[in-house]
């Protein structure tokens, strides 16, 4: 088991295999799922001016116990009515600009008006500046809104146009090859016989790639043959990464190893103590970052979340792209762990986590109904019922 290599260390030598991808411009509509090539520097400040949080009346702080006479009104997206003087006030209403000399709003519910005079009905709260959006209260002019490397989500986006963006600059998306290999895998849907399988893997890669990659190429349907496989590896050689299920094992029959050796790829590491997920090789083809997975579902989905979407996102300029662990207590007891990091396929809910009875690798029932991998780090000790446990949600 000691030639085995630690999951941490193969995740950092498959990164270092990889470079991040140039950047390209984007209009903000098209950048969801992005990530920023650079800063995100505020071009304006938000709020620009002074403007009210709420639907009411405009005064001077020293006027707070009224009465007020009615000068104006003061609308969003229209100029201040003009300055007021003392004893006066101005309707207004939620993100209007603020007239010159007012910096209180008192709430429209707190008033009662007779003819052009208003006049308290409710004391409203003592303190200067109440219901005030004040100028550059979100931001500042010239301040960091975002950092490199920040995944561009709906808020993000929304934060990117206020600051006074159109266009972004983002890294590029990788191509991704993904292929599967075997003499049993038939296409989705097909009929099959007692000694074929459904490609249900490439489809599952495919999904968990989807809005990651600017191409997932999908090969499939590859015959046990050295030299067709290696013609089919060649054919994405264009691609940033190729992805392949299945066959790199040693048997002979596991043809991924020596048709990317036939080719020419320079290998760097091969088998990861990992549970599921241990045949899993890495290496470059020319300038395309290779990576073989392991053909049991379970175990190319774990390797998956693991290592394939953490290289993915890299390349696409993430600042973080590793798999990120919350915790949550067990809900049953947990027995001490070997020299293999294990990742269990889990439940969470509000009583905690609970893994599957069996962790057949080959079960996709197991898989579909979790939506947590329950983390056993190497040589764990045993976990009790209500002891925190690290997980990664899926």
């Amino acid at each position: 088991m000691s030639s085995l290599l630690p999951l941490d260390e193969a995740q950092q030598r498959l990164i270092a295999l990889a470079s991040r991808l140039p950047a390209e411009t984007l209009s903000v509509h098209d950048a969801l799922g992005r990530y920023l090539a650079a800063d995100l520097i505020a071009k304006r400040e938000q709020p620009a001016a002074d403007m009210s949080a709420m639907d009411g009346y405009a005064i001077r702080f020293e006027d707070r116990d009224g009465p007020w006479t009615l000068i104006g009104e003061c609308a969003a997206g229209s100029p201040p009515c003009r300055a007021l003087q003392a004893g006066e006030t101005a309707r207004i209403f939620t993100g209007a600009l603020l007239p010159e000399g007012a910096d209180s709003v008192v709430m429209q519910e707190n008033v009662a008006a007779d003819g052009a005079t208003f006049r308290l009905t409710a004391e409203p709260s003592p303190a200067k500046g109440r219901h005030v959006r004040h100028k550059g209260g979100d931001f500042a002019q010239g301040s960091v809104g975002l950092s490199a490397g920040s995944l561009l989500n709906a808020a993000a986006l929304g934060e990117a146009v206020i600051a006074g963006y159109g266009e972004l600059s983002v890294g590029q998306q990788p191509r991704v090859a993904v292929v599967s290999t075997g003499d049993e895998l038939v296409a989705p849907g097909s009929a099959t016989l007692p000694h074929q399988i459904p490609a249900s893997n490439d489809v599952m890669l495919s999904a968990m790639l989807a809005g990651l990659t600017a191409e997932t190429r999908s090969l499939s349907g590859i015959p046990d043959d050295l030299d067709i496989l290696c013609q089919r590896l060649e054919s994405a050689g264009d691609c940033d990464i190729i992805v392949t299920i299945g066959g790199a094992s040693v048997g002979d029959h596991d043809l991924v190893g020596p048709a990317f050796r036939k080719l020419g790829a320079e290998i760097d590491f091969y088998k990861i103590a990992m549970k599921p997920g241990k045949p899993v090789m890495a290496g470059k083809l020319g300038s395309t970052v290779i990576l073989a997975l392991p053909g049991n579902p379970a175990s190319a989905f774990v390797a998956a979340i693991l290592l394939l979407l953490p290289l993915v996102r890299y390349m696409a300029g993430a600042a973080r792209y590793l798999p990120e662990y919350q915790s949550v207590p067990t809900t049953e007891t947990l027995p001490a762990n070997g020299p293999r990091a294990q990742f269990l396929r889990a439940k969470v809910d509000q009583s905690g986590i609970t893994p599957f009875g069996s962790q057949d690798s080959a079960k996709l029932s197991v898989l579909a109904a979790s939506n947590a991998l329950l983390y056993r780090p190497v040589h764990a000790d045993a976990a009790d019922a209500g002891e925190m446990v690290p997980y990664i949600a899926i």
